[in-house]
């Protein structure tokens, strides 16, 4: 499961999509919309995303992380779209054999998701200013 949406994101059915009897771990990564940044009070965020680039690397991360660990699956739904705090923007899921490749699996995911992926996010302050920031792993 590779895909971004306008809808809120289930993240069983994430999990879900990698789940498998041969999966000893399965991590879920849930990235969420925080009240807070820097000090400053945050009242939400916006997504704007190109859609076909997004996926087509969000594919390409996806099989990275499988060839590098095998046995691993890999699944990703990235919001788009406006979010108000404490909604999810970000949902990774991954399965191995064994924990430790899962969990160096789901932070690869998240680190390349964020360096590599055609996603832009603003921040919107409870002040009425906002701010696009720079994704960093």
């Amino acid at each position: 499961m590779i895909e971004i949406t306008d809808d809120t994101i289930d993240p069983r059915a994430v999990e879900a999509s990698v789940s498998h009897d041969g999966a000893g771990a399965v991590i879920t990564f849930h990235g969420v919309t925080r009240d807070n940044f820097g000090g400053r009070p945050v009242s939400g965020l916006s997504y704007e995303v190109y859609p076909e680039m997004a996926l087509k690397e969000m594919r390409a991360i996806a099989a990275e992380a499988q060839a590098r660990w095998p046995g691993a699956r890999v699944a990703m739904v990235h919001r788009d779209g406006v979010l108000t705090v404490g909604e999810v923007s970000v949902v990774i899921s991954t399965s191995a054999p064994h924990r430790d490749e899962c969990y160096q699996a789901s932070r690869f995911a998240i680190d390349a998701l964020k360096a590599r992926v055609p996603i832009w996010k603003k921040e919107h302050y409870a002040d009425g200013e906002a701010d696009w920031k720079a994704n960093k792993t």
